[in-house]
């Protein structure tokens, strides 16, 4: 394994860069010979995922979130890029019938998704559950106003984002690349002979190291969601971190895990959300979407 300066190593004949953004672990697989040109690459995608962080994270207190979060009920104008993010969240919206609401991380004050067997106090929920719903915020291009105490969260959608601007700004100089965020993941194009990158998708149970799928990709985006990591147990009973924001509760009968293959890692990162909030519907739902999927239902993988 060599390395240099800039933190990207030589593995198995491919360039590798890795970073944390996102409050996840971030890698770059770049396949050249060329030192320079991997450098080059996985700088510009550091930097990307970095600049998207920072604007659009909800834990800093410097950016657009910060100030529609805290503007008090006043209308707030918008970039274009932010304007971009609030139509695919209306899209989600009125596509879910309501189940992806990027107002409902106010339930996190509620709920914490560490293993535990400590479920929230009902009236805890039923207290935050007036201030969220899309319905209730204004739309209307270049301004958005949010009712005072509701907040908005990109975090549903923000990292699939960034994999797909990643994807944009390296496809532009080469078409060798497999940018992996968390697990959510965008091949641009195969490797440098031709061949697909191989994907393994991890067993969510957490005690587990095989893997549930082995899946070759040439091109386009693929993202997963589960309970993995961040689930309560109490009675036998797990509860997952998939809330329906209608009700503050985990949805009833999840999978254990979808993995959705689309055009874009956001389309593949909606799908596999959309089929968690579907519960025991998921693989009826994906079915209809005519997309390759991967759904862990209990021990199998179907």
């Amino acid at each position: 394994m060599k390395e240099n300066q800039h933190g990207v190593t030589r593995e198995s004949g491919l360039w590798t860069g890795r970073f944390q953004a996102m409050a996840s672990p971030c890698e770059v697989l770049i396949d050249t010979p060329d030192m320079a040109v991997a450098e080059a690459l996985f700088r510009r995608a550091e930097e990307e995922a970095r600049r998207i962080e920072r604007k659009f994270s909800r834990y800093r207190d410097e950016n657009i979130v910060h100030r529609i979060n805290h503007a008090g009920g006043n209308p707030i104008e918008v970039d274009e890029e932010t304007a971009y993010l609030f139509d695919f969240a209306a899209a989600c919206y009125e596509l879910s019938g309501g189940k992806f609401d990027i107002t409902s991380g106010l339930l996190r004050q509620a709920w914490r998704f560490d293993g535990s067997d400590r479920l929230p106090d009902p009236k805890a929920i039923e207290t935050l559950l007036p201030r969220i719903g899309w319905s209730k915020v204004r739309w209307e291009n270049p301004l958005f106003t949010l009712p005072a105490g509701m907040e908005i969260d990109f975090g549903g959608i923000g990292k699939e984002y960034a994999v797909d601007r990643t994807a944009k700004i390296l496809s532009q100089h080469l078409q060798n690349v497999l940018i992996n965020y968390g697990g959510d993941l965008f091949a641009v194009g195969p490797r440098a002979d031709g061949t697909p990158w191989q994907i393994g998708v991890d067993d969510p149970d957490a005690s587990s190291e095989k893997l549930v799928a082995k899946i070759p990709l040439k091109q386009g985006g693929l993202a997963t969601s589960g309970d993995a990591r961040r689930y309560l147990l109490k009675d036998n009973i797990r509860y997952s971190h998939i809330l329906d924001p209608r009700t503050g509760w985990p949805v009833k009968n999840a999978p254990r895990s979808v993995t959705v293959l689309a055009s874009t890692c956001l389309e593949a990162g909606m799908l596999a959300t959309f089929a968690m909030l579907e519960g025991s519907e998921a693989k009826t739902f994906l079915e209809g979407e005519g997309m390759p999927f991967w759904l862990v239902a209990g021990d199998s993988a179907l």
